[in-house]
């Protein structure tokens, strides 16, 4: 493995998801590690070493925008994608509540990712 471009934290409830996505950003030279649920993000020894999170909005207990509502309290804040596989009227709320933070639809391409990606981490 080459020279690691960022570690990225991927919090999502499904396994598949998860998987999927640390073998895409691995092999684009990313460290990519993977959480279950925000509450598993958050207690994480791994936390302090994380560059960005991709983060599932609709996630089972502490959702992707309340995981990043905890982070900027505690003085944590990192930049963040969200993603949703559900476009109902709660999770548009939740993303509109979000603010300037870049969601994408599930299934989305992986140009679509690391265009969010790129973004990001030229801020």
């Amino acid at each position: 493995m080459g020279i690691v471009l960022a570690t990225i934290a991927i919090v999502d409830d499904d396994e598949s998801i998860r998987s999927a996505l640390r073998q895409l950003l691995r092999s684009a030279e990313f460290d990519a590690r993977t959480f279950a649920s925000a509450e598993d993000f958050l207690t994480s020894p791994e936390l302090e070493q994380m560059d960005m999170l991709i983060a599932d909005i609709n996630l089972p207990g502490m959702n992707g925008v309340a995981l990043l509502r905890a982070l900027a309290a505690s003085g944590r804040g990192i930049p963040a994608v969200l993603i949703t596989a559900r476009d109902d009227a709660g999770t548009l709320e939740l993303i509109r509540r979000a603010g300037p933070v870049p969601h994408l639809r599930k299934p989305f391409s992986d140009d679509e990712l690391f265009d969010a990606i790129a973004e990001l981490l030229s801020r």
